[in-house]
């Protein structure tokens, strides 16, 4: 078992997350320039989420196995967690398959500066949103 109890606490912590970038003109505005559907596919727990870049503004979907993306990331929830504080590295996680990627890569990696900013926003989100027990850097 990972670090998340439940699908349900995964889904709140990183669903909620993905809205507050979604929200954050900073990152929103590169992101919608991409107009890039992308589904995410995590493990233990398993849950999916896409998030929608073609539209004004960026859709959060849960749940979501019907749109057609463009580009599908599949990895453990853990890796995600670890990849929000900017501990995992995505050249070198799709090397060694902790994230397999399919899709127009090239372009997800041209987002990578535009996300930047997340890393020190997510431990923020965490501790304001009641999820302190899931920030490891205070561990």
């Amino acid at each position: 078992m990972g670090m998340f109890e439940s699908a349900e606490k995964f889904e709140e912590i990183l669903a909620g997350f993905f809205r507050k970038m979604g929200d954050t003109p900073a990152i929103a505005d590169k992101l919608l320039a991409s107009g890039l559907i992308i589904r995410f596919n995590y493990t233990d727990p398993d849950l999916v989420i896409v998030v929608d870049c073609s539209g004004d503004k960026i859709d959060v979907r849960p749940h979501d196995t019907e749109t057609k993306s463009i580009v599908e990331m599949s990895m453990s929830a853990d890796t995600a967690h670890r990849f929000w504080f900017g501990k995992v590295n995505l050249t070198i996680a799709l090397t060694r398959k902790e994230i397999v990627a399919k899709g127009p890569i090239p372009k997800v990696l041209k987002l990578l500066p535009a996300i930047k900013p997340s890393y020190a926003m997510y431990p923020e989100y965490l501790e304001a949103n009641g999820y302190g027990e899931y920030n490891i850097l205070k561990k």
